[in-house]
């Protein structure tokens, strides 16, 4: 309820007509709301408050390293299945699972006695094919003694020239059944074709493994990783419009962020960019080669792990080697309504504005603003909630900008 003051007449007159008419109790309880609503406190007018107070940063160009973010996927630059190339019994394994391994280090080994005593049977079958030929050459030799001194006739020259030119390629054909039964024989002896790490085996010892056994175990490189991400063939084309004169595409860097949010601290760099656009998505593939160095505190089984998996599902933050000079305010002074992103400017008259603008490339704490503000302009960033649109505001500048930023 609204209280008001009456008049002093007015109040006298109601006190006198209340105890004519209506009895000494009503005569007091008029009273008493007549000295309320002629209270001094009812007539007291609010105090108007001054304007409210704000914090305030000057729009200037700050340097903003340009990044774009799609979704990658990380492989392994080099991944080996082994098989069974000849068909034995498993007799060893000599490796620990997950373990990491070297080029040329064996990782099974076969049975070898039928291997090896086939490789002995083709060196039998070696010498006596040399023993023959050797034995051809001299008939030979003979006959064309004989002949010069027309003692035999040609025609058994000739023959002792077949004779001869058949004991040699039968020598040929003994040595190579040799080294392919040596070849059989390395075969039983099956070793790491990479540096890698090595996964989880599908057999045991004791089985019989060949060629239609299928993968037995798979080596994986480790360190550097492949990155790759599909581009939209339309950003493919902005971003090497954009850096063509900085160098193409060599002049931008690669980081990825990880499943767990966390930007992985290595960086990489573009190696491939394919020749054909995918049909189905209408988009580029771009691949990025990254370190992936062990990480010294963490293991597993006594095996020191690392950041980067084949597989591995990331985000791919694509940027500029060189930061940009660009308009810049702080991510707080940003708002948004159905017509888009705008911006409180304080005039020179401490007034707040309301400002429409366009945003460009930003990072999670600076947007950059392509249009609608100008340089040494005042943009509001704190107090926000207290600011309306052609009202006065009292700013005060915030601290630094850098350290927001």
């Amino acid at each position: 309820m609204t209280l008001f003051a009456l008049p002093r007449f007015a109040s006298v007159w109601l006190l006198r007509t209340a105890s004519a008419t209506a009895g000494p109790l009503l005569f007091v309880s008029v009273s008493l709301a007549v000295l309320l609503l002629a209270s001094p406190h009812a007539t007291a007018q609010p105090v108007p408050s001054a304007p409210p107070a704000v914090g305030v940063v000057t729009v200037e160009r700050r340097p903003m390293t340009d990044s774009y973010e799609f979704n990658g996927r990380v492989q392994a630059i080099n991944s080996v299945n082994i098989v069974a190339r000849v068909a034995a019994f498993l007799e060893k394994q000599l490796f620990k699972e997950g373990s990491d391994v070297k080029k040329g280090d064996l990782l099974f080994a076969l049975e070898k006695p039928p291997f090896q005593a086939a490789v002995d049977v083709q060196r039998a079958a070696v010498a006596q094919a040399e023993a023959n030929l050797a034995n051809d050459r001299i008939d030979l030799a003979r006959k064309q003694w004989l002949i010069a001194r027309a003692s035999v006739a040609q025609e058994a020259v000739d023959n002792a020239v077949a004779t001869e030119r058949v004991a040699a390629a039968q020598l040929q054909s003994a040595q190579a059944q040799l080294e392919t039964a040596q070849i059989n024989l390395n075969y039983t002896d099956i070793r790491s074709p990479i540096d890698g790490r090595i996964g989880r085996t599908s057999v045991t010892v004791g089985n019989v493994v060949g060629p239609t056994t299928g993968v037995l175990v798979t080596v994986v490189s480790q360190d550097p990783m492949y990155v790759v991400f599909s581009v939209p063939t339309r950003r493919a084309i902005e971003l090497r419009k954009q850096y063509a004169d900085k160098g193409g595409f060599d002049a931008v860097k690669v980081q990825i962020r990880l499943p767990d949010g966390r930007l992985y601290g290595e960086t990489g760099k573009l190696d491939f960019v394919n020749n054909s656009i995918a049909q189905d998505t209408d988009t580029l593939l771009f691949r990025a080669v990254i370190p992936n160095p062990i990480l010294d505190s963490q293991t597993a089984g006594g095996v020191k792990l690392r950041e980067l998996a084949a597989d591995e599902f990331v985000t791919v933050l694509l940027q500029s080697v060189d930061p940009r000079q660009v308009i810049a305010v702080p991510r707080a002074a940003i708002l948004a309504d159905q017509q888009g992103p705008y911006v409180y400017v304080v005039d020179n008259k401490n007034i707040a504005r309301e400002r429409q603008v366009r945003i460009g490339q930003s990072t999670p704490e600076t947007a950059g603003i392509v249009e609608g503000l100008k340089q040494g302009e005042r943009v509001v960033i704190d107090g926000i909630q207290r600011v309306r649109p052609g009202a006065p505001v009292t700013p005060a500048p915030v601290t630094s900008f850098a350290s927001r930023s």
